[in-house]
Protein backbone atom coordinates (compact mmCIF):
# COMPACT_ATOMS: atom_id res chain seq x y z
CA UNK A 1 0.00 0.00 0.00
CA UNK A 2 1.34 3.40 -1.03
CA UNK A 3 2.00 5.92 1.32
CA UNK A 4 0.09 9.10 0.45
CA UNK A 5 2.35 12.26 -0.50
CA UNK A 6 0.51 14.29 2.08
CA UNK A 7 1.69 11.71 4.74
CA UNK A 8 3.71 14.64 7.29
CA UNK A 9 7.23 13.27 7.69
CA UNK A 10 9.22 12.96 11.02
CA UNK A 11 10.85 16.63 11.08
CA UNK A 12 8.03 17.59 9.73
CA UNK A 13 5.98 16.86 13.15
CA UNK A 14 8.80 17.53 14.62
CA UNK A 15 8.29 20.93 14.12
CA UNK A 16 4.64 21.05 14.51
CA UNK A 17 5.29 19.85 18.41
CA UNK A 18 7.77 22.16 18.89
CA UNK A 19 5.96 24.78 17.79
CA UNK A 20 2.60 24.19 20.03
CA UNK A 21 5.19 23.83 22.92
CA UNK A 22 6.79 27.25 22.29
CA UNK A 23 3.91 28.87 21.09
CA UNK A 24 2.09 27.77 23.96
CA UNK A 25 4.23 28.92 26.44
CA UNK A 26 5.17 32.57 24.60
CA UNK A 27 1.97 33.02 22.64
CA UNK A 28 -0.38 31.98 24.67
CA UNK A 29 -1.93 29.25 21.94
CA UNK A 30 -0.30 27.56 19.23
CA UNK A 31 -1.77 28.17 15.66
CA UNK A 32 -1.20 24.68 14.91
CA UNK A 33 1.59 25.53 11.80
CA UNK A 34 -1.04 27.78 10.36
CA UNK A 35 0.86 30.74 11.11
CA UNK A 36 1.38 31.59 7.24
CA UNK A 37 -1.02 31.69 4.45
CA UNK A 38 -0.34 29.16 1.21
CA UNK A 39 3.07 28.30 2.96
CA UNK A 40 4.33 25.43 4.79
CA UNK A 41 5.52 26.71 8.47
CA UNK A 42 8.69 24.83 8.36
CA UNK A 43 9.70 26.44 4.94
CA UNK A 44 9.02 29.74 6.18
CA UNK A 45 11.50 29.55 9.50
CA UNK A 46 13.81 27.41 7.62
CA UNK A 47 13.88 30.62 5.02
CA UNK A 48 13.83 33.48 7.75
CA UNK A 49 16.60 31.53 9.43
CA UNK A 50 18.90 31.44 6.02
CA UNK A 51 18.00 35.09 5.49
CA UNK A 52 19.47 35.96 8.95
CA UNK A 53 22.71 33.60 8.48
CA UNK A 54 23.21 34.89 4.81
CA UNK A 55 25.88 37.70 4.06
CA UNK A 56 24.74 41.34 3.13
CA UNK A 57 26.82 43.41 1.08
CA UNK A 58 24.69 46.11 2.12
CA UNK A 59 26.16 45.36 5.35
CA UNK A 60 29.87 45.56 4.29
CA UNK A 61 29.75 48.12 1.35
CA UNK A 62 26.49 50.46 2.44
CA UNK A 63 26.60 53.01 -0.37
CA UNK A 64 26.51 50.45 -3.11
CA UNK A 65 26.01 46.92 -1.69
CA UNK A 66 22.18 47.39 -2.25
CA UNK A 67 22.63 47.20 -5.97
CA UNK A 68 24.06 43.52 -5.40
CA UNK A 69 22.10 42.36 -2.94
CA UNK A 70 19.07 43.22 -5.64
CA UNK A 71 21.08 41.66 -8.25
CA UNK A 72 21.21 38.75 -6.28
CA UNK A 73 17.83 38.58 -5.35
CA UNK A 74 18.63 38.42 -1.68
CA UNK A 75 17.01 41.78 -1.23
CA UNK A 76 13.13 40.19 -2.33
CA UNK A 77 13.96 37.09 -0.16
CA UNK A 78 14.73 39.57 2.43
CA UNK A 79 11.45 41.68 2.28
CA UNK A 80 9.05 38.68 1.94
CA UNK A 81 10.29 36.62 4.81
CA UNK A 82 10.15 39.85 6.90
CA UNK A 83 6.65 40.52 5.33
CA UNK A 84 5.32 36.64 6.75
CA UNK A 85 6.44 37.45 10.08
CA UNK A 86 5.51 40.75 10.63
CA UNK A 87 1.80 40.15 10.00
CA UNK A 88 1.94 37.10 11.71
CA UNK A 89 3.13 39.00 14.55
CA UNK A 90 0.67 41.92 14.22
CA UNK A 91 -1.79 39.14 14.44
CA UNK A 92 -0.32 38.10 17.71
CA UNK A 93 -0.27 41.07 19.04
CA UNK A 94 -4.01 42.28 17.82
CA UNK A 95 -5.07 39.35 19.38
CA UNK A 96 -3.87 39.88 22.89
CA UNK A 97 -4.64 43.70 22.74
CA UNK A 98 -8.42 42.44 22.35
CA UNK A 99 -10.43 43.04 25.32
CA UNK A 100 -12.96 40.40 24.00
CA UNK A 101 -9.99 37.81 24.50
CA UNK A 102 -10.22 34.48 26.96
CA UNK A 103 -7.69 35.37 29.18
CA UNK A 104 -5.65 32.82 30.87
CA UNK A 105 -4.72 31.49 34.13
CA UNK A 106 -0.96 32.83 33.64
CA UNK A 107 0.18 35.49 31.42
CA UNK A 108 2.29 34.60 28.28
CA UNK A 109 5.35 36.05 27.43
CA UNK A 110 3.47 38.78 25.21
CA UNK A 111 0.94 39.82 27.56
CA UNK A 112 4.08 40.90 29.88
CA UNK A 113 5.89 42.93 26.91
CA UNK A 114 1.62 44.17 26.15
CA UNK A 115 1.79 44.81 30.05
CA UNK A 116 5.26 46.91 29.96
CA UNK A 117 3.70 49.05 26.98
CA UNK A 118 0.84 50.31 28.61
CA UNK A 119 2.54 51.03 31.64
CA UNK A 120 3.47 54.49 31.70
CA UNK A 121 4.94 54.20 35.26
CA UNK A 122 7.55 51.24 33.97
CA UNK A 123 11.43 52.96 33.28
CA UNK A 124 10.60 50.58 30.31
CA UNK A 125 8.61 50.75 27.53
CA UNK A 126 9.09 48.89 24.34
CA UNK A 127 7.81 49.90 21.37
CA UNK A 128 5.19 47.68 19.29
CA UNK A 129 8.24 47.13 16.73
CA UNK A 130 10.29 46.03 19.99
CA UNK A 131 8.18 43.76 20.59
CA UNK A 132 7.78 42.05 17.67
CA UNK A 133 11.60 41.78 17.65
CA UNK A 134 11.95 39.90 20.98
CA UNK A 135 8.85 37.62 19.76
CA UNK A 136 10.79 36.76 16.53
CA UNK A 137 13.99 35.86 18.88
CA UNK A 138 11.39 33.55 20.41
CA UNK A 139 10.10 32.02 17.58
CA UNK A 140 12.52 32.06 15.74
CA UNK A 141 15.78 30.99 18.22
CA UNK A 142 13.51 28.44 19.92
CA UNK A 143 11.44 26.91 17.42
CA UNK A 144 13.89 26.47 14.44
CA UNK A 145 17.00 25.13 16.86
CA UNK A 146 15.02 22.94 19.18
CA UNK A 147 13.45 21.56 16.19
CA UNK A 148 16.43 21.30 13.87
CA UNK A 149 18.63 19.54 17.06
CA UNK A 150 15.96 16.86 17.47
CA UNK A 151 15.82 16.23 13.56
CA UNK A 152 19.44 15.44 14.18
CA UNK A 153 19.51 13.23 17.34
CA UNK A 154 16.66 10.84 15.97
CA UNK A 155 18.66 10.48 13.04
CA UNK A 156 22.14 9.45 14.89
CA UNK A 157 19.91 7.41 17.67
CA UNK A 158 18.19 5.29 14.69
CA UNK A 159 21.41 4.62 12.59
CA UNK A 160 23.32 3.46 15.88
CA UNK A 161 21.93 0.35 16.91
CA UNK A 162 23.40 -0.06 20.60
CA UNK A 163 22.50 3.76 21.22
CA UNK A 164 19.00 3.18 20.55
CA UNK A 165 19.09 -0.19 22.80
CA UNK A 166 20.46 1.79 25.80
CA UNK A 167 18.60 4.44 25.37
CA UNK A 168 15.38 2.15 25.54
CA UNK A 169 16.56 0.09 28.51
CA UNK A 170 17.27 2.97 30.33
CA UNK A 171 13.52 4.14 30.06
CA UNK A 172 12.53 0.90 30.53
CA UNK A 173 14.07 0.10 33.65
CA UNK A 174 13.33 3.86 34.83
CA UNK A 175 9.73 3.87 34.20
CA UNK A 176 8.43 0.84 34.46
CA UNK A 177 4.85 0.70 32.56
CA UNK A 178 4.17 4.14 32.21
CA UNK A 179 2.35 5.49 29.24
CA UNK A 180 4.81 8.50 29.07
CA UNK A 181 8.01 9.85 30.14
CA UNK A 182 7.17 13.66 32.19
CA UNK A 183 9.38 16.11 33.11
CA UNK A 184 9.53 14.82 36.37
CA UNK A 185 11.16 11.72 34.35
CA UNK A 186 14.12 13.36 33.08
CA UNK A 187 16.54 13.37 36.16
CA UNK A 188 16.47 9.60 36.34
CA UNK A 189 17.78 9.00 32.78
CA UNK A 190 21.42 9.74 32.71
CA UNK A 191 21.96 8.49 29.26
CA UNK A 192 19.63 10.33 27.68
CA UNK A 193 21.54 13.52 28.79
CA UNK A 194 24.51 12.07 27.47
CA UNK A 195 22.49 11.44 23.94
CA UNK A 196 21.22 14.96 23.67
CA UNK A 197 24.90 16.19 24.71
CA UNK A 198 26.17 14.17 21.35
CA UNK A 199 23.98 15.42 19.63
CA UNK A 200 24.44 19.10 20.36
CA UNK A 201 28.42 18.26 20.09
CA UNK A 202 28.30 17.23 16.45
CA UNK A 203 24.97 18.94 15.39
CA UNK A 204 25.00 22.65 16.97
CA UNK A 205 21.59 24.13 15.56
CA UNK A 206 23.69 27.49 14.58
CA UNK A 207 27.07 25.86 13.57
CA UNK A 208 28.33 29.83 13.09
CA UNK A 209 26.30 30.58 15.99
CA UNK A 210 24.74 34.48 16.31
CA UNK A 211 27.50 36.68 14.18
CA UNK A 212 28.91 39.17 16.80
CA UNK A 213 30.34 42.49 16.54
CA UNK A 214 33.49 43.51 18.54
CA UNK A 215 33.25 47.02 20.28
CA UNK A 216 37.12 47.53 21.34
CA UNK A 217 40.01 46.61 19.89
CA UNK A 218 41.66 43.27 21.18
CA UNK A 219 44.50 40.68 20.78
CA UNK A 220 43.85 36.83 20.55
CA UNK A 221 46.81 34.08 21.21
CA UNK A 222 49.92 33.94 22.00
CA UNK A 223 50.93 35.89 18.43
CA UNK A 224 48.95 38.90 19.65
CA UNK A 225 46.36 38.84 16.51
CA UNK A 226 44.90 42.07 16.10
CA UNK A 227 40.95 42.25 16.08
CA UNK A 228 39.41 46.16 15.74
CA UNK A 229 36.03 47.51 16.30
CA UNK A 230 33.36 47.07 14.41
CA UNK A 231 34.64 43.60 13.28
CA UNK A 232 32.15 41.16 12.38
CA UNK A 233 33.37 37.81 13.77
CA UNK A 234 32.18 34.46 13.20
CA UNK A 235 32.03 31.98 15.67
CA UNK A 236 32.38 28.30 14.22
CA UNK A 237 30.61 25.98 16.86
CA UNK A 238 30.83 22.70 14.37
CA UNK A 239 34.74 22.74 14.21
CA UNK A 240 34.92 23.32 18.04
CA UNK A 241 32.51 20.32 18.85
CA UNK A 242 34.85 18.27 16.22
CA UNK A 243 38.34 19.25 17.32
CA UNK A 244 40.28 16.07 17.13
CA UNK A 245 42.73 17.45 19.50
CA UNK A 246 40.14 17.97 22.35
CA UNK A 247 37.58 14.81 21.24
CA UNK A 248 37.92 10.99 20.43
CA UNK A 249 36.98 9.66 17.11
CA UNK A 250 35.57 13.67 16.95
CA UNK A 251 33.07 12.45 13.66
CA UNK A 252 31.95 9.42 16.17
CA UNK A 253 28.57 9.34 17.72
CA UNK A 254 29.36 8.09 20.75
CA UNK A 255 27.21 9.65 23.56
CA UNK A 256 29.62 7.62 26.25
CA UNK A 257 31.92 10.09 25.87
CA UNK A 258 30.48 12.26 28.53
CA UNK A 259 30.19 9.43 31.18
CA UNK A 260 31.88 10.82 34.23
CA UNK A 261 32.18 13.91 32.31
CA UNK A 262 31.63 17.41 33.70
CA UNK A 263 31.61 19.07 30.41
CA UNK A 264 28.38 20.67 29.64
CA UNK A 265 26.45 22.90 27.33
CA UNK A 266 25.94 26.17 29.65
CA UNK A 267 29.48 28.06 28.47
CA UNK A 268 31.90 26.80 31.57
CA UNK A 269 33.31 24.35 29.09
CA UNK A 270 34.58 26.02 25.69
CA UNK A 271 35.27 23.06 24.16
CA UNK A 272 31.35 22.79 23.76
CA UNK A 273 29.71 25.72 22.85
CA UNK A 274 26.48 24.26 20.67
CA UNK A 275 24.54 27.64 21.88
CA UNK A 276 27.33 30.30 22.96
CA UNK A 277 28.63 31.54 26.11
CA UNK A 278 28.68 34.01 28.63
CA UNK A 279 26.46 37.02 27.78
CA UNK A 280 25.76 35.38 24.23
CA UNK A 281 24.80 32.50 25.48
CA UNK A 282 20.98 31.35 24.14
CA UNK A 283 17.92 32.59 27.16
CA UNK A 284 16.16 29.38 26.28
CA UNK A 285 19.28 26.95 27.07
CA UNK A 286 17.42 25.23 30.08
CA UNK A 287 14.19 24.68 27.69
CA UNK A 288 16.23 23.48 24.46
CA UNK A 289 17.77 20.85 27.11
CA UNK A 290 14.90 20.04 29.00
CA UNK A 291 12.37 19.77 25.58
CA UNK A 292 14.57 17.60 24.10
CA UNK A 293 15.17 14.78 26.36
CA UNK A 294 11.74 14.79 26.98
CA UNK A 295 10.57 14.85 23.10
CA UNK A 296 13.63 12.26 22.64
CA UNK A 297 12.41 10.30 25.74
CA UNK A 298 8.91 9.80 24.23
CA UNK A 299 9.89 9.53 20.64
CA UNK A 300 12.01 5.96 21.86
CA UNK A 301 10.16 4.92 24.41
CA UNK A 302 8.99 1.37 24.11
CA UNK A 303 5.64 0.74 24.94
CA UNK A 304 5.85 -2.85 24.74
CA UNK A 305 8.69 -5.66 24.92
CA UNK A 306 9.40 -5.48 21.68
CA UNK A 307 11.49 -2.67 20.35
CA UNK A 308 10.03 -0.19 17.89
CA UNK A 309 10.00 -1.12 14.29
CA UNK A 310 12.56 1.34 13.33
CA UNK A 311 15.26 0.64 16.40
CA UNK A 312 17.76 -0.91 14.43
CA UNK A 313 17.45 0.30 10.96
CA UNK A 314 19.83 2.59 9.43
Amino acid sequence: MGVSLSTPTLDEKIFALVDRIVCGVAFGKSYGGNQFKDQKFQEVIGKTTKMMDSLSAENFFPSVGWIVDVLTGLRGRLEKSFHNLDEYFDRVIDEHLDLKREKLEEDDFVDVLIGLLNDEASDYCPTRDQIKAMLLNTFIGRIDTIAVAMVWAMSEVVKTPQVMQKLQGEIRTSLGRKSEVDINDLPKLKFLKMVVKETQRMHPPAPLLIPHETISHCKIGSDGYDVYPQTRVLINAWAIGRDPSTWRNPNEFDPQRFEGSDVDVKSQHFELLPLGADRKICPSISMASSSMELLLANLCYPQQDTPLPWAHSV
